[in-house]
């Protein structure tokens, strides 16, 4: 009876990592490939965090027919009871919680996740302060969860990638920003970078901003040459999408960026990935 049970659990779990990966299959072609080329020993856990992070995301920013704050907190009890109980009958959850707790995942990270979220319950612009706070629980401490993730219990190791996961995480999510900029401010009315409350997007904030960027990606850079081998080509992967990116958003005015999403095409993913396999190969990386 017990071995039965034991395999329904296993079965119930490998059903849950993979709605994780159709929930990042689904949302991000770039992070989805670059999980793909992690080891296998790392690429549901990360998708489980991605999965989690997700969910939240489309909380705060999609479900604007429904009581956002309800679902947020809901969320977060039932992401609570997961961890807790070591099973949630809601698959994301579930096989986030199988991560959290099989790589010990500080809480302390997952709860300032969660207060960023419902930031953006009431925020609509904000200050250096409230923006410092905000980037830590909505990007920085998902680049330690996964960091946790990669080092596998070495806490040294961890100790010593810290600074870069968290430089990586934030540059990524200032480059969201800048990518989506024209949703955020249209249709949910909110901007994140506190120069816009000064004067507005132009091309000397737009400049200032992306200055921030070049200093973390330089500083992120680094870290991920330092990863273990198991999780450096798919981390270095989504580093160059996200540097490309970062790239034609630089090449245009400030009312071009205001104006529409930049984006990379498929082509563009598939030269990167080629280019940074024969890097991989060569170990360059």
């Amino acid at each position: 009876m017990y071995s039965n049970e034991a395999q329904m659990k296993e079965l119930f779990d490998q059903v849950s990592y993979e709605c994780s990966k159709a929930v990042i299959s689904k949302y991000s072609t770039s992070f989805s490939l670059g999980v793909r080329l992690l080891h296998k020993d790392f690429i549901n856990p990360i998708r489980s965090i991605y999965g989690f992070v997700r969910l939240a995301d489309e909380i705060v920013d999609s479900f604007h027919d429904y009581d956002k704050k309800e679902l947020l907190e809901g969320f977060v009890r039932d992401t609570e009871s997961a961890i807790k109980n070591g099973i949630s009958l809601n698959p994301i959850l579930n096989s986030f919680q199988q991560t959290v707790n099989k790589y010990d995942i500080d809480r302390e990270l997952i709860d300032a996740f969660n207060r960023s979220m419902a930031m953006d319950l009431e925020k609509t612009n904000y200050k250096r302060d409230e923006f410092t706070d905000y980037l830590y629980g909505s990007s920085e401490v998902v680049g330690l969860m996964c960091l946790k993730v990669f080092c596998e219990g070495n806490r040294e190791l961890y100790g010593s990638l810290k600074d870069s996961a968290m430089k990586l995480g934030s540059a990524f999510q200032k480059v969201n920003f800048m990518r989506d900029f024209k949703h955020d401010f249209q249709y949910l009315g909110r901007y994140y970078f506190p120069e816009l409350s000064d004067a507005g997007f132009n091309e000397k904030t737009k400049r200032n901003i992306e200055e921030s960027i070049e200093r973390e990606f330089e500083e992120g850079y680094a870290g991920v040459m330092k990863l273990p081998k198991k999780a450096r080509f798919g981390v270095y992967l989504v580093y160059i999408y996200y540097q490309r990116l970062f790239n034609k958003i630089k090449g245009l005015p400030a009312e071009n960026v205001l104006q529409s999403r930049v984006r990379i095409s498929n082509w563009q993913k598939f030269f990167l990935l080629a280019r940074s396999y024969v890097r991989h190969s060569l170990n360059l990386i």
